[in-house]
Order: structure tokens, then C-alpha cells, then sequence
């Protein structure tokens, strides 16, 4: 398969999660880096997709594409790193060199929008879906659909919208011949 989409969980994309190249990489960092590794190891892609959910900081509803991305809750500032920079590496920022957002991933659920990083978005897996395909010398497309406005009320906002992404996502994929 050349092409493979990652999406959290099939509630993202209720339809397109039976199809043969889709895959569920579980919720979180871990889970996302764990499933992408072995995706690209079983597979060889030569591009990954990846579609899911995020809440808005500076963006609105819809779909965004999404080139720049760091990881809000590596912080080990005691011992002399800045905020999400992993220790003894350079990148802090994993930035793709094309036009689109930067999304900051953490393993927890944002609920103010108030984020210590200049990120557009928030999400839990696709800075390490990106770090993956980085690499591993693949091709790395992400869009997120904003969910929730990473407020008081994004956990009402996250399950009432976790769905209505999916015609977004189609969309992309039909524009490059992929579904």
C-alpha cells in the first residue's frame, strides 16, 4: 500500500474506518507512535494521512491542515530544557516546511485555551505520528477537524462533533484519488 490513513478511532470516521487502508492507532502519544511504527515497518507507505479530531485555539470549526507540530507536555525544565523539548534533541518543533497550522499534541484532553506554545490546535497523537514519518523518510499529510473550542465544555463539544469530520476527510482523499 502506498498510501495509509491513521485516524484515532473508528468514531472519527465511522465509514471510512472499514476500509483496507485505514487503520485505528488508539488515543494518545504512545498508542499513535506504537501503531505507526509497526504500520510502517509491516507496509513500506510511501505517505501517511492522518485525520482526526483537535480543539481550536486560533482556528474555528472545519478542517485544517496541519505542517508544524511540538509536544505540549514534554517539560523538563528542572534539568534545563525548554518547555517541549525532548532533552538532548534539537527539534522542538517538527515543522514540514509547507504551508498550514501548528498543532500541539499531549497526552491529556485540553479543557482552557490558554497553551504556554503558539499552536492553532490541540490534539493527542499527531506529533508522534509525524515524528514517526519523519523517521522513517515518509511522507507525512495531516487535517484536523475542530471539534471543540479546548474550553470548559470540550468534553460536551469532543463526543457531540467527534463524528463530523468524516465528509472532510473524505474529501481530501477523493482529491487525491484515495477513496
Amino acid at each position: 500500500m502506498n498510501d495509509l490513513v491513521l485516524i484515532a478511532l473508528a468514531d472519527e470516521a465511522p465509514a471510512l474506518s472499514k476500509l483496507p487502508h485505514v487503520f485505528q492507532t488508539g488515543v494518545g502519544k504512545v498508542n499513535a507512535a506504537i501503531a505507526a511504527a509497526r504500520l510502517i515497518e509491516r507496509y513500506r507507505p510511501k505517505r501517511i494521512w492522518n485525520f482526526g479530531t483537535a480543539g481550536g485555539l486560533t482556528v474555528g470549526n472545519g478542517l485544517h491542515r496541519c505542517t508544524r507540530f511540538l509536544q505540549r507536555d514534554m517539560q523538563v525544565t528542572a534539568l534545563g530544557f525548554s518547555p517541549g523539548e525532548t532533552p538532548f534533541e534539537s527539534n522542538i518543533v517538527l515543522d514540514l516546511g509547507d504551508h498550514g497550522l501548528t498543532c500541539s499534541s499531549g497526552d491529556s484532553f485540553v479543557t482552557t485555551a490558554t497553551c504556554e506554545f503558539a499552536a492553532d490546535l490541540v490534539d493527542m497523537e499527531a506529533y508522534a505520528l509525524a515524528k514517526a514519518c519523519l523517521a522513517s523518510s515518509t511522507e507525512f499529510h495531516c487535517y484536523k477537524y475542530i471539534s471543540d473550542r479546548a474550553d470548559d465544555d470540550s468534553h460536551l463539544d469532543w463526543r457531540a462533533n467527534i463524528h463530523r469530520g468524516e465528509p472532510y476527510y473524505v474529501s481530501v482523499l477523493q482529491q487525491h484519488s484515495l477513496a
